[in-house]
């Protein structure tokens, strides 16, 4: 942890800044700044998560942001692809079904926001609706309760704009033979009122054998301007989608995925599948009730079913002496189901006033959230041998599909998901409080003080495995399990101002994740009486925006779990200290001249797990990201952007032992290109290649035989416009 320490006094440390564009409210709205930067491009330095009106410039906190503009731009079709350019974050695989991502060294599959809104679901997450995307580093309960431990992902959705009448298109087909067209159309209703819908459609292809899927989705949304002080916006969304799972490769002896398999998938051609219909409805009211107080009221309703099923390489072996010295592969898998629902009403009151001479912007607010979620999971039962793994050659395609195939002996064997792994029914209700106030001592010193108060009220029946019935489904016997939780998070900052364009910061928050966690799915724990884990963060930065148009960010922080586990000899409570990380994050962004925009982005992270014996997973020191776009004239522009990540650990590494032969991903980098050329205002050409070297590396993978394959050359041709 030592060398990330001499970085600290190089960067002061901090935030990670990425661009977003303005959301100009029907609304008179409280004190706000924006700054328009040259070139086609308009940038808020407003952050729509943190749900007050602060000035990104003096938010005591790294964050990220990415407009749609830019998502366009650079052909972003997935939040992987936000995350590979932003720093201090990186992905997991995910198990093939669901946008997982690593802040700061803390895997997560729950901390994902709607419009402010938990959208916790396992789901891949479409941009086809979306104003900006919002990426906040460091424990976040106060604003957002719990979870939030490493960071959180925001999704801002657009929203129908009163007045405006507008059509905007896009289509693509790419070079696997995949395609889209999406759609976002705008119409007056009347003076007050407007309408809005955004539809997409996509299919799915890629390099790998067996992959493809269709993704549909439609979210149309109103506005309606009741008098000058109040708008009410409505919104309902439904997602459907299908998709195959890759689980990737198996790793060799040395420990890295191995290469010459790249082109194999280790599944099944027809079972490894996943399904989603999801409907989501919000509605939001702002009022304005005088120049310095604001408040929003917003309801949340979202139902979910969810199903994965999936093979896997459990196991690889190069030379097995049981099978003629060939190469063989063990395959696991199993089938999930999730039916969930996710009730949520939130509401919190803005304020701006002052005391003598020190101003107050002060945010306050409740929140309600009520989430049933119903979760199986059965593995396969192999007839061959008795259990949920079957061994076969390596060859491409393997000989096993739609759960039929010859195994390893040259036995026929076929399996069926018979044997329960789980299954549970959980109700979670959660109450919330907070408050939080930005002081302005004077006009070079902020200080930020706040906490918020949850419930966490968590109740379960699950399955006794050994008392269920195989043949007729019936449930003999369920195990009840609750347990309540009552958490303070307390956060404070202080932000110190020399001259108007720069800030020093330094932070402190916390955050907690129930012991039932993101999924609600680990209940084992909660028959003992044991506390959530707790996780702590201190972080110091500079915001320097030191050329109109130009900023630059840093960011050094400590980010430290703590969690409650049990005495093996007398049972005693005790804390022990999970993960610990510790890194800097450094940013610059904006255009040099009016024609030329760049972002650059570094990470270096570094971290122990289990009392400093571990080195954690997924943990890359080194992250690199760069992107440079460059109009050549009014019509015509170019981009290139390279991303590296350096090697990182699959599993966690015992410090002090060889870490050759350790589950690995190697280093890599990858480099993507741009040009679009806009034949009229109303009909843009755009071309978008990613890895343009055409680069074999493994971007991530979710345990020892499971690496991420990334994609080869390739390119995607659209066409796009506005009218």
């Amino acid at each position: 942890m030592k060398k990330a320490a001499l970085y600290a006094s190089a960067a002061l440390a901090a935030s990670a800044i990425s661009t977003g564009v303005s959301h100009a409210d029907d609304v008179a709205p409280l004190k706000q700044e924006t700054t328009v930067v040259t070139s086609q491009y308009l940038y808020a330095d407003q952050v729509n998560s943190l749900k007050a009106p602060t000035p990104i410039i003096d938010v005591p906190q790294s964050l990220s942001i990415v407009d749609a503009e830019q998502i366009n731009l650079r052909g972003f079709n997935s939040v992987e692809d936000i995350i590979n350019y932003t720093p201090g974050v990186n992905s997991s695989q995910g198990e093939g079904h669901r946008d997982a991502v690593v802040f700061r060294g803390v895997r997560s599959t729950a901390d994902f926001y709607l419009d402010g809104v938990r959208d916790d679901v396992q789901y891949y997450r479409p941009l086809y609706n979306l104003e900006q995307v919002e990426i906040l580093r460091g424990p976040n309960a106060l604003l957002f309760g719990r979870g939030g431990t490493g960071g959180v992902l925001n999704r801002v959705t657009k929203k129908a704009k009163v007045g405006e009448e507008f059509t905007g298109y896009k289509a693509g087909i790419d070079s696997f033979g995949g395609y889209e067209g999406s759609i976002d159309s705008n119409f007056i209703i009347n003076d007050q009122a407007a309408f809005r819908v955004n539809a997409y459609y996509e299919h799915l292809k890629n390099d790998r054998d067996f992959f493809d899927g269709d993704n549909f989705g439609i979210n149309p949304t109103a506005r309606i301007n009741i008098g000058d002080s109040t708008v009410w916006d409505l919104s309902a969304e439904y997602l459907n989608h299908e998709r195959f799972i890759d689980r990737g490769i198996p790793t060799g002896a040395d420990g890295e995925p191995i290469e010459r398999l790249k082109d194999i998938v280790f599944g099944d051609p027809e079972l490894n599948t996943t399904t989603l219909d999801a409907y989501i409805l919000r509605t939001s009211l702002q009022h304005t009730f005088s120049d310095n107080l604001k408040g929003n009221f917003t309801v949340s309703y979202g139902d979910y079913d969810k199903l994965y099923r999936n093979f896997y390489a459990a196991n690889y072996t190069a030379s097995d002496d049981d099978f003629g010295g060939a190469e063989t592969v063990d395959l696991d898998g199993y089938v999930d189901t999730t039916q969930r629902t996710n009730f949520v009403v939130a509401g919190n009151l803005v304020s701006e006033f002052t005391t003598g001479s020190i101003g107050h912007t002060i945010i306050g607010g409740v929140e309600y959230i009520q989430s049933e979620n119903n979760n199986d999971r059965y593995n396969p039962v192999f007839d061959t041998t008795g259990n949920d793994r079957e061994t076969f050659f390596i060859a491409a395609p393997l000989n096993f599909s739609n759960g039929v195939g010859v195994n390893a002996s040259n036995e026929a064997t076929s399996m069926a998901f018979t044997n329960l792994n789980d299954k549970t029914e959980a109700d979670v209700e959660v109450f919330s409080l907070y408050i939080q106030d930005q002081i302005e001592i004077n006009q070079y010193i902020d200080v930020v003080l706040g906490a918020r108060f949850d419930s966490f009220d968590f109740s379960a029946d699950e399955v006794n495995k050994s008392l269920y019935n195989d043949t007729n489904g019936t449930t003999v016997e369920t195990t009840p399990r609750s347990r309540k939780d009552e958490e303070f998070s307390p956060r404070a900052g202080i932000v110190v101002k020399p001259i108007e364009n720069l800030s020093l910061y330094a932070s402190y928050s916390e955050s907690f994740l129930p012991r039932s966690g993101g999924q609600f799915a680990n209940i084992s724990d909660l028959s003992a009486t044991l506390d959530p884990d707790y996780f702590e963060q201190a972080e110091i930065g500079v915001k320097w925006d030191f050329i109109e148009g130009i900023s630059f960010t840093a960011a050094y922080f400590q980010n430290e779990q703590t969690r409650a586990d049990r005495d093996d000899i007398n049972s005693e409570q005790l804390e022990i200290r999970g993960l610990e990380v510790e890194g800097v994050e450094l940013q610059i962004q904006g255009n040099i001249t009016e024609q030329f925009f760049i972002t650059a982005g570094y990470s270096y992270l570094e971290g122990e797990t289990d009392q400093g014996r571990e080195i954690p997973r997924e943990l890359p020191e080194n992250t690199f990201s760069v992107w440079g776009a460059y109009d050549i004239n009014e019509k015509f522009g170019l981009g290139l952007g390279a991303t590296y990540q350096d090697e990182s650990f699959i599993s966690d590494l015992d410090i002090g032992t060889d870490a050759s032969g350790h589950p690995t991903l190697p280093a890599y980098t990858r480099v993507d290109a741009m040009a679009y050329y806009d034949i009229s205002e109303q009909f843009r050409l755009q071309l978008n290649i990613e890895n343009l070297t055409d680069e074999t590396y493994f971007p991530n993978a979710h345990s020892t035989h499971q690496a991420t394959v990334g994609a080869p050359l390739n390119a995607r041709f659209t066409i796009s416009g506005r009218f």
